[in-house]
């Protein structure tokens, strides 16, 4: 007989959780102010799964356009408390807002060294509205943090029955249902209507865990992204350092390079000691490390997206990881 899963459910909010006014409210529903709990969730959601025990947990009820790296520091306690907890917990799965998915699921990844899986999921429509998405995503985000393959495999997010690595994923799409994807490395596996789970690929663990000992009792060190364009000068980059940033992301023209003005001052700013990491606007290839940014003491992105190349120089930052080892951990990313 196969044993039964034990898996914890974290609520955050987001669309997931939230009621739309009719049944066309795929828009204008987070006007309504309705919120509802994990509680509600999973009594209003038929996942149609019998050998799994769900166990709810609130955190949170947020848009997530509202998440700060607070939030992403209570979720990271959240989890470790409840696998404290419950020797019997096989995985978590957490319902978030699609916006700022990516993000926290990646900072997650980072400080996430158990060997329960951690697996996002959202909706692009609310659970009343129709052809909704919640159901449905939520059923496969279950089955996946259940699967026994998946065990050490860090966090990952599940979203239109794929799923997908946390490193790599991005919401592509503001309103359809396939909104998120995986640009360089496509979907790691894919979930069946029956409820199988097929693996495309051996999951690739880079940087799970890596900073699983931090104290995150405290405050992450600011970090800020500078976009560049045709004539961008260096205010932003001079607002940034004014406000207290510690470390600079900086998204340069392709293939990696910021304006005249703008190089300048990352070089001034890289020789005060804060820390720059040079990404592009391009959507592929990323940032190899070279000298030309070596040589300024810049680091490069290498295969993450800005977004997330900030959070592993936030979360380095307050564990006082050398430039050196930080631009390691940057290129290990597949």
């Amino acid at each position: 007989m196969t044993q039964r899963k034990r898996i914890a459910l974290i609520s955050t909010g987001g669309t997931i959780a939230m009621e739309g006014a009719h049944a066309f409210d795929w828009l204008n529903y987070g006007a309504n102010g309705k919120v509802n709990s994990v509680t509600d969730i999973l009594q209003t959601l038929d996942l149609g799964i019998k050998d799994v025990e769900i166990k709810p947990v609130a955190l949170k009820a947020l848009p997530s356009v509202g998440i700060t790296p607070a939030d992403w520091r209570d979720l990271a306690h959240c989890v470790r408390d409840v696998l404290a907890s419950d020797k019997q917990i096989d995985g978590i799965v957490v319902t978030h807002g699609t916006a700022t998915l990516e993000e926290t699921a990646f900072f997650m990844h980072l400080v996430h060294a158990a060997r329960q899986p951690v697996i996002f999921t959202g909706a692009q429509r609310p659970p009343n509205t129709a052809s909704s998405d919640a159901t449905a995503n939520l059923r496969a985000a279950v089955l996946a943090a259940s699967d026994e393959r998946l065990q050490g495999a860090g966090c990952l997010v599940c979203f239109n029955h794929e799923i997908f690595a946390a490193s790599d994923v991005t919401k592509a799409a503001n309103f359809t249902l396939d909104a998120f994807s995986s640009p360089r490395l496509g979907a790691l596996g894919k979930v069946g209507p029956e409820g199988s789970l097929t693996l495309l690929r051996t999951p690739d663990c880079a940087g799970s865990g890596a900073f699983a000992k931090i104290d995150l009792a405290s405050p992450l060190p600011r970090v800020d992204i500078v976009f560049s364009y045709a004539g961008a000068d260096a205010t932003l980059i001079e607002a940034a350092l004014a406000a207290g940033a510690r470390g600079i992301v900086s998204i340069g023209l392709p293939p990696g390079r910021g304006t005249p003005l703008e190089r300048k001052a990352l070089e001034n700013a890289a020789k005060t000691g804060v820390t720059i990491i040079q990404s592009s606007r391009a959507l592929r290839d990323g940032v190899p490390e070279q000298p030309y940014n070596a040589s300024a003491g810049i680091l490069s992105a290498g295969a993450l997206a800005a977004n997330k190349a900030r959070i592993l120089l936030m979360l380095a930052l307050a564990a006082r990881v050398p430039n050196a080892d930080i631009q390691r951990l940057l290129l290990a990313f597949p």
